[in-house]
């Protein structure tokens, strides 16, 4: 079965950077979309970044041109390097691999971004 496993989180200050890391194991990765969302506390899940199986990307405005998504087919791995942090940011971020019409979530990474 498909696995997705984010990792890379954690405490960072504002104005610092994080680098996000997603496998997705179990599935074509070559040929899936993959996603990263985030949901701060009191808010609803958003649409980060997305970065297609042809490398075209995507950026919510509140990130594009401190957020850069990215992919790695050989390692079955997506990267999310945010930079330019700010406590606006912090949220449970979710990385999501999609198939067709099929959706793999993984479990959610805490960012905290200190003021």
């Amino acid at each position: 079965q498909v696995q997705v496993v984010e990792s890379g989180g954690g405490l960072v200050q504002a104005g610092g950077s994080l680098r996000l890391s997603c496998v997705a194991s179990g599935t074509t990765f070559s040929i899936n979309s993959m996603r990263w969302y985030r949901q701060a506390p009191g808010k609803q899940r958003e649409l980060v970044a997305v970065i297609s199986s042809g490398n075209t990307t995507k950026y919510a405005d509140s990130v594009k041109g401190r957020f850069t998504i990215s992919r790695d087919n050989a390692k079955s791995t997506v990267y999310l390097q945010m930079n330019s942090l700010k406590p606006e940011d912090t949220a449970v971020y979710y990385c999501c691999a999609a198939q067709y019409y099929s959706e793999y979530w993984g479990q959610g990474i805490q960012v905290t971004v200190s003021s």
